[in-house]
């Protein structure tokens, strides 16, 4: 070949060599060599907490937006979550504080520690209701509600109307008949109404108690652990459990000057409810930090 079909061919191949470089590359290129952002590990984001609570909803009520749910709508058993509404009704019935009240039989309830006989005020009645989920306290406060137990009952499931709370329904005041059932929306609700009373704020988020009454020293402890932890700052918290109802937990909590109303229902194992708040914590601390928030429900 001559000198100059030599040089003829080296610029028809140079001019191939300079065309692929500036076009495409092919299907199988792409897949070898170009990774999609959603699956570089370290620039992952998490949408939701990881819940075990068959039920969950959290909202926030600074921006009064919905921010995770899971089944709010869901209709269950509501355990000692009960307790928060029959508190309520009480409180706002204004009644003496300090005006002593006996435990009788008609107040007998199982699981639960006073005595029959024990004159307690009502304050402390309120005290150990809402910290320790005391039922005989609970059946107490409401069996002195003026017009008794029925009365009290009937005044609850007003409330829980006045509330919206409409698929709300309440048959007795400590939680222990499966007929008392709420869903994590309307229960919800409650917390915010429970978190403007004074007396649900402070007995509610007490570290422990200890009744004196003649021969009796009773020690009581908070059912939620969450209460001594120094890294919450809880205003309303309520703990609940049945066989029927699970492990139920809801709390009025600040997280990054947010008030965040949480509520998890139906946990099993014994420190479930917990552990799904503190995995709930972590979450919202690490958004509200990056001010960034996936779409997961309409307001409450």
């Amino acid at each position: 070949m001559s000198t100059r079909g030599s040089g003829l061919l080296a610029l028809v191949l140079l001019s191939f060599f300079l065309a692929g470089l500036g076009s495409p590359p092919s299907a199988h290129a792409a897949r070898r060599y170009y990774v999609p952002h959603r699956h570089v590990p370290h620039q992952r984001r998490i949408s939701h907490p990881y819940v075990r609570s068959q039920e969950a909803l959290v909202y926030d009520a600074t921006l009064s937006r919905v921010l995770y749910a899971k089944r709010p709508a869901g209709v269950t058993p509501i355990a000692s979550i009960t307790k928060l509404m029959t508190t309520l009704v009480v409180a706002e019935a204004h009644q003496p504080l300090g005006q002593r009240l006996q435990i009788t039989r008609a107040d007998w309830t199982p699981y639960s520690h006073l005595p029959i006989g024990i004159r307690l005020t009502r304050a402390q009645l309120f005290h150990l209701a809402l910290m320790s989920s005391e039922n005989r306290a609970a059946r107490t406060l409401c069996r002195d509600y003026p017009g008794g137990l029925p009365a009290c009952v009937r005044a609850m499931n007003a409330k829980a109307r006045a509330l919206g709370m409409r698929h709300t329904h309440f048959v007795e005041p400590t939680g222990l008949s499966p007929y008392d059932v709420s869903t994590p929306g309307d229960l919800a609700k409650l917390v915010l109404a429970a978190a403007r009373n004074p007396i649900i704020r402070r007995y509610s988020t007490s570290p422990g108690y200890t009744v004196r009454d003649g021969r009796w020293r009773l020690p009581y402890y908070p059912t939620d652990p969450l209460v001594r932890d120094h890294w919450w700052h809880i205003v309303v918290q309520k703990t609940g459990f049945t066989d029927r109802a699970g492990q139920c937990l809801v709390l009025d909590t600040y997280i990054d000057h947010h008030d965040v109303i949480m509520v998890l229902m139906h946990s099993w194992g014994k420190y479930t409810r917990t552990a799904d708040a503190r995995r709930v914590k972590h979450w919202l601390e690490a958004h509200f930090a990056r001010r960034h928030w996936p779409a997961v429900a309409e307001r409450m």
